[in-house]
């Protein structure tokens, strides 16, 4: 199970879950200034506005970043599934899904989630980055 860290301001909460981060960098592209690998908190939420958190939040790949919102009752899910193929990269689901792994578990999935096509991946069937590693095309 994984663990899911929290940064707060008044308006909304990022989520974060480590195990779906495929290292994409389009967080810290996006808002350096919130968004510091090597600082801790790793996330300063207090330095961009709401609007610009949730458009970058949006854009999340793997959908290890989401957020919710602190005022009021909102949903954040997707109303259908969609399904993107990254080229050469992984393919992104877009909405609420529920995944059975190969020993019969199932887990269910919020937002986005990658799932890898490389086969390279340690963290199957998800994506965990390392098609960059390995130069895979597709």
């Amino acid at each position: 199970m994984s663990k899911v860290k929290e940064y707060s301001n008044n308006d909304m909460t990022i989520l974060w879950d480590a195990s779906k981060c495929i290292h994409a960098g389009v967080c810290v592209k996006m808002l350096p200034n919130v968004y510091d690998p090597k600082g801790r908190p790793w996330i300063k939420i207090d330095n961009a506005s709401t609007e610009e958190l949730k458009q970058q939040i949006d854009k999340c790949p793997s959908g290890a970043l989401t957020y919710k919102s602190n005022n009021e009752e909102e949903s954040m899910n997707e109303s259908s599934v969609k399904v993107d193929v990254l080229e050469n990269g992984p393919l992104i689901v877009k909405g609420d899904i529920e995944v059975t792994n190969s020993n019969g578990k199932k887990e269910s999935r919020a937002k986005q989630t990658a799932f890898c096509r490389c086969g390279d991946s340690a963290n199957k069937p998800y994506c965990d980055g390392t098609h960059i590693k390995s130069e895979f095309k597709g």
